[in-house]
């Protein structure tokens, strides 16, 4: 994706230093473009737990890069493994929901586990990064080809008229390495010409619709709307809205979705008012051990001060305000489950699907045990 007309990834590794890895710090969007600079494991940590990284795929190949910079603090002599393996654990424990976290470590653990001296173990936690990451960006981009033509069929059966789309959170560049999921779709349509706009969910408490997908659609000159979070069910409702597509940090064998809380209900919406709700995701967002999303996917639950505090742009700076009393008692979970009978499809790196478990094995059927 581009930031005023240059191209930019999420996260890199910084020239000529590789023992440096760059991102763009999300915390700061969309009033400041700041790049950070992470040195080591702790860093990594940090920067996913504090959200200066975020989104499903991004935080994965973080993750990879974060057993990266282990394999380079690890000790030389016996103890390496046993550092590699604690660093796991650290980078594991940042953000439970996200899926794709612990799949790209366990990448890594047992590349870099494999592999021979301590010199081989870094050279192999290198490349395997590099792997996740260019990966990562593929698959976003094969999710934009096969997710266009879902809007593209949608424009043909309107004669050609503007597409409305609906999305929540920010499943965009910014929550992958490039291109996103849910966005994905979105820009690769707009590039062939089609005539759309997407309504932008301000997504409470973090905004990341209203700070993040906003600011990168207007990067990519994408028409768009910012709406608060209840707005939805009303536009639907007048027949202003003809898809929705979102995300997932974790999406069951079965095709029930766990993404940011709101989602079920922008779900229930559609399905009351007849429109397609789509969930753009790759492979490795699908958790291939459990069926059950309701019960087995765990749901993050976050510091009270995001519901409580809200941040913003005041004479030039960026301030935090407290928005309810002080004393007032607060819940806010990060995530919420919209079960798979909810779903039109699933738009994965290998086509669409329904959300169920014979036609998802049927695109994916190496994983099918």
């Amino acid at each position: 994706m581009y930031v005023n007309g240059k191209h930019y990834r999420t996260i890199w590794l910084k020239e000529p230093d590789k023992k440096v890895v760059s991102i763009i710090d999300q915390r700061f969007l969309p009033h400041r473009f700041v790049v950070k600079d992470l040195h080591s494991v702790s860093c990594i940590v940090r920067a996913i737990s504090e959200m200066h990284v975020r989104g499903a795929g991004l935080i994965g190949v973080a993750a990879g890069y974060g057993m990266y910079l282990a394999a380079l603090e690890a000790p030389a002599d016996g103890s390496f493994d046993s550092f590699i393996k604690e660093a796991a654990e650290r980078i594991k424990a940042a953000r439970p929901t996200a899926v794709n976290l612990s799949w790209a470590v366990d990448k890594q653990l047992k590349t870099i586990l494999n592999a021979g001296s301590p010199s081989e173990k870094v050279i192999a936690a290198l490349e395997t990064a590099k792997e996740i990451a260019g990966t990562d960006a593929e698959n976003s981009r094969k999710i934009g080809q096969f997710g266009m033509e879902v809007i593209e069929r949608i424009s043909r059966e309107k004669g050609g008229k503007r597409v409305n789309i609906l999305t929540h959170c920010n499943a965009g560049w910014l929550a992958f390495v490039d291109y996103g999921t849910a966005t994905a779709p979105v820009y690769t349509a707009h590039e062939k010409g089609i005539d759309l706009h997407v309504w932008v969910d301000e997504t409470r408490p973090r905004n990341q619709g209203a700070a993040l997908t906003a600011w990168e659609l207007g990067q990519q000159g994408v028409p768009h709307t910012v709406i608060c979070d209840n707005t939805g069910g009303h536009l639907m409702q007048h027949q202003m809205v003809d898809v929705v597509i979102v995300g997932s940090d974790r999406t069951t064998r079965t095709g029930d979705v766990a993404n940011k809380i709101g989602t079920y209900l922008k779900a229930l919406a559609a399905k009351d008012n007849g429109i397609p709700f789509y969930v753009a995701l790759p492979s490795s967002s699908i958790d291939w051990e459990i069926e059950d999303g309701l019960r087995d996917i765990p749901i993050e639950e976050r510091g009270g001060e995001e519901v409580k505090y809200i941040e913003g742009l005041c004479e030039g700076e960026i301030k935090k305000v407290l928005l309810t009393p002080e004393e007032s008692g607060v819940a806010n979970y990060g995530f919420d489950v919209t079960p798979a009978r909810l779903v039109t499809g699933l738009i994965t790196e290998k086509g669409i699907c329904k959300a169920e478990k014979d036609s998802i094995f049927k695109l994916f059927p190496e994983f099918k045990k």
